[in-house]
């Protein structure tokens, strides 16, 4: 099943407070995302990592959302300070 935009969020927030040192992160995670499987919640966060992967290789752009400001982030078009600024407060590495 896929992922809503509010579980989606929910998980990034999780990430940035459940670090990769926390031996429960991923039932953490899944524990605050609610509805999702601890097994399900580390194939999002490995889909995430491939994405951010081919992001920063290029090999994918970046969306463009209706009513963002878009900017430069590291030579690519960004779009609302707000994603970039949650993307760096992300600890997914």
């Amino acid at each position: 099943m896929g992922w809503t935009r509010e579980e989606n969020m929910r998980f990034e927030d999780a990430l940035a407070v459940y670090g990769p040192e926390d031996p429960n992160r991923w039932q953490k995670v899944a524990n605050a995302v609610g509805g999702k499987s601890v097994k399900e919640v580390k194939m999002h966060y490995e889909i995430l990592m491939e994405d951010v992967t081919r992001i920063e290789r290029d090999q994918i752009p970046l969306p463009i959302y209706r009513g963002g400001a878009a900017i430069n982030f590291k030579g690519t078009q960004f779009v609302d300070h707000q994603i970039s600024k949650r993307m760096r407060n992300l600890n997914i590495r």
